[in-house]
């Protein structure tokens, strides 16, 4: 509106209590009116826009409110991953999916379970992998983040072999996405001890996964599973779900 309007025009308009004073170089005359500011999340997503210049505690409050589009969860083998995920869907107040490797891994041709190329259990609990298999959790991985991006919110439950070589392929895939990182902990004899019930494990790989899987890998919040029900560590979870 340009500068030189009556009050009552001014009040009257959409622009009363959040219109400011101001001059365009571009039309040169000076003008009533507002100018946009986009508010953005740290990782660049937008998330508000508003009329005026924001304070820093404002801009806070609105960056506490970006969404959680996607929980990565890692853990060792029987570390109770699957349980807090069946826990956080109850638990959640909107609907979430649940993306796990071991879906994936039971999703794969026999023919990648006998040779080199694809995934292997060794008698003592070791877990090998093959240049197949690679590029097919890659794919995996790439339909999991489109999904998010298509507006579901995924729950990923993963075993991180690598450590940090196995988060990195999740943080580029999901880059641009707001992602909550959850390492659930085990302590080894608990985790090799559930393992044995279930029966379905080689011996000796809840062991050798308990702590190596979570080795320099970073996460926003662990729970542990060791004296905790499943119940418990997704209700710790939820809590930090925006």
């Amino acid at each position: 509106m340009e500068h030189g309007r009556s009050r009552e025009t001014g009040e009257r308009s959409d622009l009363a209590g959040g219109a400011e004073y101001g001059y365009c170089a571009r039309h040169p005359r000076f003008f009533r009116g507002v100018r946009p500011h986009l508010v953005c999340a740290l990782r660049g997503l937008p998330v508000a826009r508003a009329r005026k210049r924001l304070e820093h505690r404002t801009v806070c409050l609105y960056c506490d409110r970006v969404t959680t589009q996607v929980i990565v969860v890692n853990g060792g083998s029987s570390s109770g991953k699957s349980g807090i995920v069946r826990c956080l869907q109850a638990e959640l107040p909107d609907p979430w999916l649940a993306a796990a490797i071991d879906a994936f891994v039971d999703s794969l041709p026999a023919s990648l379970r006998t040779t080199d190329a694809g995934i292997a259990f060794a008698p003592d609990g070791g877990v090998t992998v093959g240049r197949e298999f690679r590029r097919l959790e890659a794919a995996w991985r790439e339909g999991v983040a489109a999904t998010a991006r298509a507006g579901a919110r995924v729950i990923v439950d993963d075993v991180f072999l690598g450590g940090p070589s196995s988060q990195e392929p999740w943080r580029r895939a999901l880059a641009g996405l707001d992602v909550l990182w959850v390492g659930v902990r085990c302590d080894s004899e608990v985790a090799e001890a559930r393992g044995v019930a279930r029966g379905d494990r080689p011996r000796g790989m809840a062991a050798a996964q308990a702590e190596a899987v979570h080795r320099g890998v970073a996460y926003d919040l662990e729970v542990d599973t060791t004296h905790t029900e499943a119940l418990a560590c997704a209700r710790t979870i939820a809590a930090h779900v925006a």
